[in-house]
């Protein structure tokens, strides 16, 4: 099941309450204040870990509480801070405040850590309250209260290219092709129902290129998405990371109009967000093997030229296409590849 929104509560531990005690001891007639400091409240505090990809042992585990603190005893003994808790957070997560709507934080590196809430201080003994004038003090205080926070956290996948189209474009297909990942593929509208990472080689065998990238199977929009058709826009959030958006437009004989499509498309990820429509895009004619009219073809690479986006025709059942588009997608997010000097004539370069 994959999770991709929740809330939790996280509350620190409250610190331990100072001790009110004096000395009494034999041959210590006139023992002053001995009440010690209560310790700390724990922490809690979350992690970025890569050994989870969604938020569902949230939904299970919803409250993360830290250890408060021991209150302080006698003789001037101050007492153990309460142990703080780690709560492991998926690569990606947003971390909102659930009252405010405030940013908290935004895993984006393994191993990142946020303090989310803090542990309360705790309170001082009455030892600490003595003075010149002031010999035998009674006062002590209480340990303060650890900070409670009910979040809300978004998990955005981290990817390099975003596949966006409508439903049964070629999405998962292609998907299926250019990396291991094997997602649901089936002849029916929102076959994919959550997002798919593979990660592909941009060489094919026999080649030196190394490069390697990943790219997210965005499960399809419809016109209205953003006013919550279909499956709305729900998954939109895995694309904002991405550093290319790849906009496959199924050509085949469908009945569709795949221009149409195509325009579709862009009104849906510009209702979603401005900063969609200006990533670079690669435009990508799929199922071009079970296209049979020419113009359906010309009519979505005429628009993809007027707006200055690269086009592809691509098969993901017969491979056409694919080598280029994967260098393409390489090239954009990598940096074009940069040839290795022959050993040799490197060599040869240096003794002359």
């Amino acid at each position: 099941m994959f999770i991709d929104e929740v809330n939790i509560l996280v509350k620190a531990g409250g610190g331990g309450n100072g001790c009110l005690a004096f000395r009494r001891e034999k041959f210590v007639p006139r023992g002053g204040p001995s009440g010690g400091d209560g310790g700390r409240g724990g922490d809690v505090v979350m992690v970025a870990s890569q050994h989870h990809n969604t938020l569902l042992h949230f939904r299970f585990n919803p409250e993360h509480k830290a250890k408060r603190g021991r209150h302080g005893e006698g003789s001037d003994k101050t007492g153990h801070n309460g142990a703080s808790i780690e709560v492991p957070t998926p690569v990606g997560t947003v971390v909102y405040d659930l009252a405010t709507g405030e940013l908290l934080h935004d895993f984006t590196v393994p191993g990142d850590r946020y303090v989310v809430a803090n542990g309360g201080k705790g309170g001082r003994g009455n030892a600490r309250f003595a003075t010149a004038t002031h010999q035998t003090p009674t006062e002590h205080e209480d340990g303060k209260p650890g900070e409670e926070k009910r979040l809300h956290l978004e998990l955005k996948l981290l990817a390099d290219v975003g596949l966006v189209g409508f439903p049964n474009a070629g999405k998962s297909t292609l998907i299926s092709r250019i990396s291991a990942a094997k997602p649901k593929i089936a002849d029916y509208p929102f076959t994919t129902l959550e997002p798919n990472l593979g990660v592909v080689s941009a060489g094919n065998p026999g080649d030196d290129d190394s490069r390697s990238f990943v790219v997210a199977d965005i499960p399809g929009l419809i016109e209205g998405a953003h006013e919550g058709h279909g499956l709305g826009i729900q998954f939109l959030r895995h694309v904002e990371r991405t550093r290319l958006l790849a906009h496959l437009v199924d050509v085949s004989e469908t009945g569709r109009d795949p221009a149409h499509d195509f325009k579709v498309i862009l009104a849906e990820l510009a209702s979603f967000s401005d900063a969609l429509v200006q990533k670079p895009m690669l435009v990508v004619a799929a199922k071009i093997d079970a296209a049979q009219d020419p113009a359906r073809v010309k009519a979505v690479q005429k628009i993809a030229k007027k707006n200055g986006m690269a086009f592809f025709k691509i098969s993901s059942v017969t491979g056409e296409g694919i080598p280029q588009f994967k260098r393409a997608m390489a090239d954009l997010v990598l940096g074009p590849l940069v040839p290795v000097a022959n050993d040799a004539a490197t060599s040869e370069n240096v003794s002359h």
